[in-house]
């Protein structure tokens, strides 16, 4: 009695232990959360929000750049007045400004391809991101179901420990009755002992999946966490009429994400070539520039009055020979500082031109990069079949193991129901005394590995046909 009250315990400590974990979560949240806090995910979106800045960078460098610049100082000694160009050796302060700006006017497309291909860039980093959700979910729902699997497996052990309890009940009182030997109950208490071990190791597997999905949703191992856990013949799935392996692989083709970030980057080192092939050709800008200045050396003269200096003879009267004379003066001038303003004003000058480059030798580095951008698409498009190969192949594989799977789930299923044919026959001959202990046990063990092999049948089916409905380009679903 303190053998089964000790199985019981154990029964109740694993139920307890699943209790403590309240939340439930079903495959649709645990995707949603995966897909949310990832790093993976996360780092991909950083990477192209960086693609994307680089994109929008791209198209402002086809506008205008102007600049505007001022310098101020304080110069003594013999210096150039910067407002006049003229040689002094008082201090002056001084400050000029300047607005400058230029613009690419034809350049044979570059800066045009050189856009278009930060866009199609910045659209493949998007893709990516998507590819990396893609299979993400496909990890979320096989640990989901590996973990559903496992749950089962501890269900079965506990009732496969409930029967053999009883089973073990009964058996003592037939042996009480003088019916059956003690050696009946002895052999049913060391299968019990294997049944609690079984049970164990898969208590122990149930726990390390729920670890494993916390790890794949980026959940703290502490935190309580348990799965929901549908009837496993309420998943709905496709025909694999519906499911042909050169159909899902033109599907996929179109709507895979690693096939349109392949696409994208192809189209995007297409745009680079003829970006890099432009560079080898005259470019034609405009440019102008605004400028003026201010120096307190530049100084303003004002009439202020004059000066007599004396009197100078301009001739002499003819008849009384006197002296004609008349005073000598001199204008005398106020010198100021001319207005901040007004120098800013009569110092203004401009000038506008077009330019013209033409490359002549460069040290060979346009060239070679033209031919590193056409080098690069030669690797894109190798990059591109081989995955569209592996996708072929992973798809044919998929189908086949769907098939597979398929006819072992119902070779397995068969086989459970001869199984349990088998121990029910085997119980009534054991109730009326025609079958020993041992070979009860035998019937019973392997219908209960019957049982497991055709749940692990059922759930492994279910996962190689949602991995087969995956290729279609719609998502998992549950």
């Amino acid at each position: 009695m303190e053998k089964h009250n000790f199985y019981l315990l154990l029964i109740m400590t694993a139920s307890f232990h699943l209790c403590m974990a309240q939340d439930q979560w079903d495959l649709k949240q645990c995707a949603a959360y995966a897909l949310d806090h990832n790093t993976s995910v996360q780092q991909q979106e950083i990477q192209a929000r960086y693609d994307q800045l680089i994109y929008q960078q791209s198209k402002l460098s086809q506008y205008p750049s102007v600049n505007f610049s001022n310098s101020t100082g304080l110069t003594s000694g013999r210096s150039i007045d910067r407002t006049t160009n003229q040689f002094t050796t008082q201090s002056i302060f001084y400050s000029t400004f300047s607005l400058q700006g230029s613009v690419e006017v034809f350049n044979f497309y570059s800066k045009r391809n050189t856009i278009a291909a930060d866009r199609y860039m910045a659209e493949a980093s998007e893709a990516s991101i998507e590819r990396l959700k893609n299979d993400l979910s496909l990890n979320v729902v096989g640990a989901y179901l590996q973990a559903l699997l496992n749950k089962q497996q501890v269900k079965v052990n506990i009732v496969q420990i409930q029967q053999r309890i009883a089973q073990l009940s009964n058996t003592r009182k037939l042996i009480k009755a003088g019916l059956l030997p003690e050696l009946n109950a002895v052999q049913l208490e060391a299968q019990l002992a294997q049944d609690s071990a079984s049970f164990i190791t898969a208590k122990e597997a149930e726990i390390k999946s729920l670890l494993y999905m916390k790890a794949l949703l980026n959940l703290d191992a502490a935190m309580p966490f348990d799965i929901q856990t549908p009837p496993v013949d309420s998943i709905k799935l496709e025909p694999l009429s519906y499911l042909q392996p050169e159909a899902l692989y033109q599907l996929a083709l179109n709507n895979f994400p690693q096939q349109q970030v392949n696409r994208l980057r192809l189209k995007a080192a297409h745009k680079n070539v003829e970006a890099a092939k432009a560079t080898m050709y005259p470019s034609i800008s405009l440019y102008g520039n605004l400028q003026t200045g201010y120096s307190n050396a530049r100084n303003k003269a004002e009439a202020n009055g004059y000066k007599l200096n004396g009197y100078t003879r301009i001739g002499i009267v003819e008849r009384t020979k006197d002296s004609v004379i008349v005073p000598v003066r001199s204008t005398q001038y106020r010198f100021y500082a001319d207005p901040f303003g007004t120098q800013l004003a009569n110092n203004f000058g401009n000038n506008f031109g077009l330019s013209m480059t033409i490359p002549i030798f460069n040290g060979g580095s346009a060239r070679t990069s033209f031919q590193r951008a056409k080098l690069k698409i030669k690797a894109v498009e190798l990059q591109q079949q081989q995955d569209d190969m592996i996708l072929k192949q992973e798809i044919y594989k998929a189908f086949s193991d769907a098939i597979t799977s398929l006819q072992k789930f119902n070779a397995e299923k068969k086989s459970q129901e001869a199984a349990k044919k088998a121990f029910d026959a085997a119980m009534k001959r054991y109730e009326l005394g025609l079958l020993s202990t041992f070979d009860v046990i035998t019937a019973q063990n392997h219908w209960y590995n019957a049982k497991s092999q055709e749940l692990l049948a059922q759930y492994e089916y279910v996962f190689k046909m949602k991995v087969l409905e995956f290729y279609k380009g719609e998502g998992l679903k549950m």
